[in-house]
């Protein structure tokens, strides 16, 4: 490429566009805060960012044009500006600003260089854009990729926070650089992530989980932890749909749905009986899937968790050791005597219809149907825990 345009070389015609950087930089700025609405509503320590990025451009144009050959590679001009400007401004907007200090150059070229060379300039110009957008996509790629990992490492954070029941009231402020939003009713969902031979990595698990949440409409936070998939979600009005629809996200096994708690502080207490459950889950194979982790009672019982134990004596063995105590001795008859109504009436000196009157007076009290072969085994669960602890 000739080093001469029209009649003065690049070397000359660079020197006369360094002459006006300043008259350049400020009509850019000026004419960013005619056209954009949202450039005032920046703050000051930003505009002034995209007026250096508008210099820097301007300048690294004038290098670039200066160079004989022609084969000089476009300088980086968002070097001078801070990664977080990226979060402030989006990728669209920066286009936009690139767009406008173009086009002022563009527009001054004739008056600063003539109308022999100001076309030269302007095809100079054209050329150096649409390099300089490359690196605009280049930076918010950038960005978003290094946003994607922390956002990922704070996610982990906070799911091991309410796992470890360390949280306190850096929880909430961490969630809500995350995206969340309610504040209203939280439970978590727990089970084994997709089997590795499904070739999902870590992330895509958490994508897929995510846009299931979006679909119904709750917040989400999940975490990959080893052998278990961890879901928390918010803004759940309807925890067993959410749940159901959600475990299609899981790999095979069982998932258990926590208690439903106030808020993301509470969490811990769902966390906490849904890992319980899971590890007790084994025991009953054939649980529905999802499953409540309070429906693991016995089971949790069993496999050790305090917990579970507490509340079979409390919420069931208690109720029907009050009074009289006649609904335990109905009740352990019944068990007792492989849930036969006849036979426990037989056992009691009672009528049988005495017997189903009081078993159904059992199920209002501690919401579990002695008829039921599974509540019967809880039952039964309950009442030798209540004893133990009697003994005790």
């Amino acid at each position: 490429m000739s080093s001469a345009v029209g009649g003065r070389s690049r070397a000359e015609l660079a020197a006369e566009l360094n002459r006006s950087v300043g008259d350049l930089t400020t009509a850019a700025v000026a004419a960013m805060e005619r056209t954009y609405p949202w450039f005032h509503e920046l703050s000051a320590e930003n505009r002034s960012w995209i007026s250096s990025v508008a210099h820097s451009g301007i300048i690294a144009f004038i290098e670039w044009f200066r160079d004989p050959t022609g084969q000089q590679p476009v300088p980086n001009i968002f070097s001078v500006a801070p990664d977080a400007m990226a979060r402030v401004v989006s990728l669209q907007q920066t286009v936009a600003l690139v767009r406008t200090t173009i086009s002022v150059v563009d527009a001054r070229a004739d008056d600063i260089c003539g109308p022999a060379d100001g076309a030269t300039v302007r095809s100079a110009v054209s050329l150096y854009a649409s390099e300089v957008a490359f690196d605009a996509a280049e930076v918010y790629a950038r960005a978003a990729e290094s946003r994607g990992a922390w956002d990922a490492r704070l996610e982990a954070l906070v799911v091991d926070t309410v796992l470890r029941a360390e949280s306190d009231e850096s929880l909430g402020s961490r969630a809500a650089a995350l995206g969340w939003t309610s504040a209203g009713d939280v439970t978590v969902l727990m089970g084994p992530p997709p089997q590795a031979d499904l070739g999902l990595a870590a992330e895509a698990v958490i994508a897929n989980v995510r846009r299931a949440g979006r679909r119904l409409g709750v917040d989400v936070m999940c975490s990959v932890q080893g052998e278990r998939l961890v879901v928390i979600l918010g803004g759940v009005d309807h925890p067993d749909k959410a749940a159901k629809t959600l475990s299609d996200e899981f790999g095979p096994g069982a998932v258990v749905l926590g208690p439903r708690v106030p808020d993301l502080q509470a969490a811990t207490a769902s966390a906490r009986a849904a890992a319980a459950a899971l590890r007790a889950a084994p025991g009953w194979p054939d649980a529905p899937r999802p499953v409540h982790a309070d429906d693991l009672l016995a089971e949790r019982a069993l496999s050790g968790d305090g917990h579970a134990r507490r509340a079979l004596v409390d919420d069931v063995y208690t109720p029907l050791r009050s009074g009289d105590g006649v609904l335990l001795q109905t009740v352990a008859a019944f068990v007792e005597s492989g849930c036969s109504v006849e036979a426990t009436a037989r056992l009691l000196f009672v009528h049988p219809n005495t017997v189903r009157y009081r078993l159904r007076k059992t199920a209002a009290v501690t919401d579990l149907d002695p008829l039921s072969p599974r509540d019967a085994y809880t039952l039964r669960i309950a009442i030798t825990l209540g004893r133990l602890r009697s003994t005790d």
